[in-house]
């Protein structure tokens, strides 16, 4: 449990409000990286297995009990595979960043409708933005960006130096850590994403480390016709 004071947007003294511990948080955030691998093959294996029992149903009568044995012992080994990798590694890949970055596209509307209602209309782009940097931010990674760059045509850059779910992570030499912490953030860029098309900008999240604990996540905004 967090024993942290409660920052802005909260209002601690309003008596509908609830709150969620940023150790809570911390820990999901953990999880969801392997939960989504985990859910990604099991499903995929399921899908495998019942496709061959359908392949396999209508066989014809002379040969139905020879199909039957065989078609059973199939289906339980793809079945099977749902504990471990069905996938090969692009798949499995394009399958779990999907699934992560579509859960955080979800959480990123929710936020920004519950915390921005009560804010004065947006001018532009920039000045969503700069929403994003600085309450978003503060809001699911109790900080704020650390940089902010931009072509004004439509191309920005966040860097975090410091990015929260990063900062716990091993950094040990030769144990790709880089590597391994890509996939941790493919739920924050559709929290950015969903942020963004529930306050009508329509845009292209990509994320990338260079060396832990920093994130950069770059935002390319659709034009507008």
């Amino acid at each position: 449990m967090s024993f942290e004071p409660v920052l802005p947007p909260y209002n601690a003294g309003d008596p509908g409000a609830s709150f969620l511990s940023s150790s809570c948080l911390d820990f999901l955030l953990i999880e969801l990286v392997p939960m989504a691998y985990r859910v990604t093959n099991e499903l995929e294996a399921g899908a495998r297995a019942r496709s061959l029992v359908q392949d396999e149903a209508t066989p014809t009568s002379q040969t139905a009990a020879s199909v039957a044995p065989s078609t059973a012992a199939a289906a339980s080994t793809v079945g099977s595979a749902g504990a471990g990798k069905v996938l090969d590694d692009d798949d499995e890949r394009d399958a779990v960043f999907y699934r992560l970055e579509m859960l955080g596209y979800r959480v990123g509307q929710g936020l920004v409708e519950r915390f921005s209602r009560d804010r004065p209309r947006f001018h532009d782009t920039l000045d969503v933005i700069k929403f994003l940097c600085k309450d978003l931010w503060m809001l699911v990674f109790r900080k704020q960006v650390d940089n902010l760059k931009t072509n004004h045509r439509g191309v920005y850059v966040l860097t975090d130096n410091a990015f929260r779910p990063f900062q716990r992570m091993s950094t040990e030499a030769g144990g790709q850590a880089v590597v391994r912490a890509q996939p941790f953030l493919w739920f924050p860029c559709g929290i950015v994403r969903g942020a963004l098309a529930a306050l009508g900008i329509t845009a292209t999240v990509h994320a990338e480390s260079s060396e832990l604990p920093g994130a950069i996540f770059q935002i390319k905004t659709a034009a507008k016709a």
